[in-house]
Parts: structure tokens; C-alpha cells; sequence
């Protein structure tokens, strides 16, 4: 007898192929003891008539779970369970007793809050209008290339990246390429010893907070501005101070006297886009040497092309080491991809990569490798040059439709950058325009989230084009602007 597969069923809304499926279904089942050692499995074509597939699909799934030790072939007889298959151990784990359970928020030493979130749903891609920022858009990644790059990084000649543990070491072939290729991109020189991987912005502004700030010390922050970055600031205990931006950026004269370490954006200045003006950087950093303050500078989108002339970062002008630089490839290539970067002098580096050697050693290998292959060979550029026709086309598209429907840009005449900071009509939250847009399967982000909880503001709110196609943005932008009114009137 063989194996019944009655209770054996594909997930029609799976991401993983038919053959994946079949594969992790018996070996599920091996793994959980249902199915034992020298049990019979059906045949190939049994199976495959129960789960309406073509016979090869599992005869290719069978062919894996012998390779991997689940199954064996006999010869004219079939596929059987292997006596040596993998098993999980079986333990009976005691029953719980809540009355001696652990009180959690006793025996938590340093609790952390959850992170400051914009309203978005998980499912956001469901929507047909999803003006979310930050997101890829699978239409323009080059997932053949990214697909060979890292089958040459899983070869036998770089087999050593994949296995080896760098302990506090980066891939040095994404370093040099980094360091020669991208970095004099933003006017950035730097030697090996300056230049660390990260897993991620968020994970580099971690390292930079960790290392520079306590409850001693003041950071001054973007008011708007990155809410990721003031989670990091409660999180450590310093005195943060909210600097307001206009226009320009972050003003220097909002920056108070005693400042320990101030956070800007000033290629693009998040959630705004505004660039910071050339004079205002030069005065940003006269202050900061006069008064010995550091400047993060997290330096995102900067890869997007500009209708105007580039301007160099803010690091490339620093002449006193006071400028710690965070670059990422989250928003150029996918945010899945946790790869970014600090560029600083070697003193930090060097306490920046004893941090993070406690905490994780270094980004996996594999990922450094494939991401050295990928920008390399040339496929990083063609992904900036294809991300910049399509962001062009939907920008133009956009803009248009914003004029067209009356909705007001908060920062009119912007240059670059993926998304749109708008105001709404006096009276009207943001907040609850977000919700009501949903049953117009129209996701925006409000604005709440990124202005200082001391004094909210629910006025504003930033629509981006990085992940909705150019035909259906005027209707989105209709359904908002229709949404907004009806709420204005009452």
C-alpha cells in the first residue's frame, strides 16, 4: 500500500513553484513522522492526477527528496521513505502553569517601544492606487542579472564569501567598488578603513546613535522628519531638540548652542524632498567645526536622477571628519535587500565595526558578493537609467494631475526624489483621509508620523510614484482629490 495523499494540497496563492511545493509537502510530512520509514510513497503519476500537475513535476520533486536524503529509489518498484530520512525529535513539552508564568515586564531590563509606523497595510500591494514610499516595483528590477550574479556568487570560486566568517571584515570587492565607483559619485573619497556595510540605513543610523549619543548628550532632529531616526533618539536616552525646516532644509541658526550631534538630510530632505542649498550646507558646516558638533548625514535617494545640476553630499565638503555619511541601495535596487554603507573617519569605523561585530559580525557574505557582481558588471547603472525613464514619465504624469485637480504641493517646485509632499485644506486630517481612501482602494501616507509628537500636525501628507503604475495615477490622484473635498465641505 502506499501513501494516501488525500490530506496533501498545493496553495494556489503560493510564491514558490509547483515542483518547491511538492517537495516541502513530503518532506513536511517526513519531518512530522506521518509519514514513516519504508512506507511507500505513490506513484508519480498517482500523485500527480490528485494534485492535477504534469507527472514530470513530481518526478522532479522526487528526484530532490532523494538527492536530500527523504527518499530512496528501487528499481522497478518506486519511491519509498528512506530509513536514514531526516526526522524531527520528539519532545513533550510540560503543560504551562500561569501561575508561576515570568512577569515579562519585570524581567525586561531595557524595554524598547515599538517602532513609529506610517499608516500603511500589509497588503498594500492589494491596492489599486498604492502611493506608498520606499517600495520596489518588480516591473523595473532586473531580476535576470540579479539571478546570475548571485549564482556566480554561490560558484566554487567564491565559495569562500559564502562560507567564511569575516568576523569584524567586509567583502573587500564591494568595498573597493564602493569606494572607486559610487562614493566619488556624491564628491566622496575614502580609504577602506572609512568605509563599513551595514544591514541597511536603519541599521547604520542605529550604530551612529549607539556610538555618539546618551542621555547626556543633545541630537538635534528634522521637524518633519525621519521617524525611524527619532525612535533610535528615544531609544538612547538623549535630549533631542526638533529643529523646524523650511524651504531649504534644515535652517543652521534653528540648530541650538550645545549640540552634540545633528541629523540632516540634506540631498533630499525626508518626507519634503527639498535640497539644501549649497551656502546653507557651508554654514551647517562652519558651525559644526566651530562648535564641535557632529553631522549624520543620511544620504537617500541620492542614486534618482535630478532635473537640476547634482550637488555633491554634504560629506564632500567636510575637511574636519565631522560628517558621518549613511548611504543604501534599499531604494534603488529593494528594501529587502538590507545593504547600506557608513563612510567616517577611521576612529569611528573602527568602534562602528566593534559594534557591529557584537551584534551580528557582518552582512552575509553571499549578499555582499551578488551585490559586487551586480553593480560590477554594470547592471546598477542600467537599473539607476531604467528606474530614471520610469520615475520621469510617472513624475510628469503626477504633477500634472496634482495641478489639474487643485491639490496643494506643500513644496512646490522640487527637482527630485520619488514622491510629493502635499497639503490639505485646513480642517481635514490627514490621518482620517488615509482611512476614508482605503475603501477607494487609494493608500496615502499621512504626515503625522514624521513631525514631533510634542506638537502633532495632521495637515500634510506625502503621496510617492516608486510603486504605481503611470495609467493609473491621475485616477488616484482624482479619487484623493474628490475624498478631500468632501471632507473640506464637512
Amino acid at each position: 500500500m502506499s501513501i494516501p495523499t488525500e490530506t496533501l494540497f498545493l496553495d494556489p496563492d503560493s510564491t514558490r513553484t509547483l515542483q518547491q511545493q511538492i517537495q516541502g509537502l513530503v518532506a513536511d510530512s517526513i519531518l512530522s513522522g506521518r509519514f514513516q520509514a519504508g512506507e511507500k510513497m505513490p506513484s508519480t503519476r498517482a500523485f500527480a492526477r490528485h494534485l492535477k500537475v504534469a507527472r514530470i513535476t513530481v518526478s522532479l520533486a522526487y528526484n530532490e527528496l532523494v538527492a536530500n536524503g527523504y527518499l530512496i529509489s528501487r528499481d522497478r518498484s518506486g519511491y519509498f521513505v528512506a530509513e536514514t530520512a531526516p526526522r524531527l525529535p520528539q519532545f513533550r513539552p510540560p503543560p504551562p502553569d500561569p501561575e508561576d508564568a515570568v512577569d515579562w515586564s519585570k524581567a525586561i531590563a531595557n524595554p524598547f517601544a515599538p517602532p513609529s509606523e506610517l499608516v500603511r497595510p500589509s497588503d498594500w500591494r492589494t491596492y489599486d492606487y498604492p502611493f506608498i514610499y520606499g517600495q520596489s516595483d518588480p516591473r523595473l528590477f532586473d531580476h535576470q542579472n540579479w539571478r546570475l550574479c548571485a549564482l556566480n556568487a554561490l560558484g566554487r570560486k567564491d565559495f569562500e564569501s559564502l562560507t567564511t566568517d569575516y568576523y569584524e571584515r567586509d567583502d573587500p570587492v564591494l568595498i573597493e567598488y564602493l569606494r572607486r565607483q559610487l562614493l566619488p559619485r556624491r564628491g566622496i573619497s575614502a580609504r577602506p578603513e572609512e568605509v563599513l556595510l551595514t544591514m541597511g540605513a536603519q541599521n547604520a543610523l542605529w550604530i551612529a546613535t549607539q556610538l555618539l549619543l546618551s542621555p547626556e548628550k543633545t541630537a538635534v532632529m528634522e521637524n518633519p522628519g525621519y521617524a525611524g531616526l527619532r525612535d533610535l533618539l528615544r531609544q538612547v536616552g538623549c535630549r533631542t531638540v526638533f529643529a523646524d525646516v523650511d524651504q531649504d532644509g534644515l535652517p543652521p541658526q534653528a540648530i541650538p548652542e550645545g549640540a552634540d550631534v545633528v541629523c540632516a538630510t540634506a540631498s533630499h530632505h525626508c518626507p519634503t524632498s527639498v535640497t539644501m542649498p549649497m551656502a546653507r550646507r557651508r554654514e551647517l558646516l562652519r558651525r559644526a567645526r566651530d562648535e564641535n558638533f557632529i553631522i549624520l548625514e543620511d544620504d537617500y535617494e541620492f542614486e534618482l536622477p535630478s532635473l537640476r545640476a547634482p550637488t555633491p553630499a554634504l560629506k564632500a565638503q567636510d575637511r574636519t571628519g565631522c560628517v558621518i555619511y549613511i548611504g543604501s541601495f534599499s531604494k534603488t535596487l529593494f528594501p529587502g535587500l538590507r545593504m547600506g554603507y557608513l563612510v567616517a573617519p577611521e576612529p569611528f569605523i573602527r568602534q562602528a565595526r566593534s559594534l557591529r561585530a557584537y551584534v551580528m559580525r557582518h552582512p552575509p557574505g553571499h549578499v555582499q558578493r551578488t551585490m559586487a557582481y551586480f553593480l560590477s558588471l554594470g547592471h546598477f547603472d542600467a537599473q539607476l537609467t531604467r528606474m530614471g525613464d520610469a520615475f520621469a514619465r510617472r513624475r510628469a504624469v503626477m504633477e500634472k494631475a496634482i495641478a489639474d485637480t487643485g491639490l496643494e504641493l506643500a513644496t512646490p517646485g522640487l527637482s527630485g526624489g520619488s514622491s510629493f509632499w502635499l497639503r490639505a485644506p485646513a480642517g481635514v486630517s490627514t490621518t482620517a483621509l488615509a482611512m476614508r481612501l482605503r475603501e477607494d482602494s487609494v493608500l496615502i501616507e499621512p504626515g503625522q508620523a514624521f513631525f514631533n509628537p510634542a506638537t502633532p500636525n495632521h495637515n500634510f501628507y506625502r503621496l510617492a510614484y516608486s510603486s504605481i503604475a503611470s495609467n493609473r495615477i491621475a485616477q488616484g490622484i482624482e479619487l484623493i482629490a474628490r475624498a478631500t473635498d468632501e471632507m473640506a465641505r464637512a
